[in-house]
């Protein structure tokens, strides 16, 4: 429990940054699984524009430093690899 009221603000401030944080995060989470679904289903044009949307929500993210910059470029990278590997 907070002791002042600095602390309370703080910890008022932090439920709220953590809400935004996880909303964000699970965008770009379904944001990549939309991906790997339209691979899985062998449609590259819905892939494709599925890689679109997920590499700007990721790209959000890392600009934010709610995520690392490398792990953002990873993401893209292993996506925009299966989509290629389709044909």
């Amino acid at each position: 429990m907070a002791n002042t009221k600095s602390a309370e603000k703080a910890a008022r401030q932090a439920e709220k940054h953590r809400a935004r944080n996880v909303a964000l995060r699970s965008r770009a989470r379904s944001g990549l699984r939309n991906v790997v679904a339209a691979v899985g289903k062998g449609d590259k044009a819905a892939a494709t524009t599925a890689h679109r949307e997920a590499t700007s929500l990721v790209d959000a993210l890392a600009s934010k430093g709610k995520i690392h910059r490398n792990k953002a470029a990873r993401h893209k990278s292993r996506l925009s690899a299966r989509i290629k590997k389709m044909g």
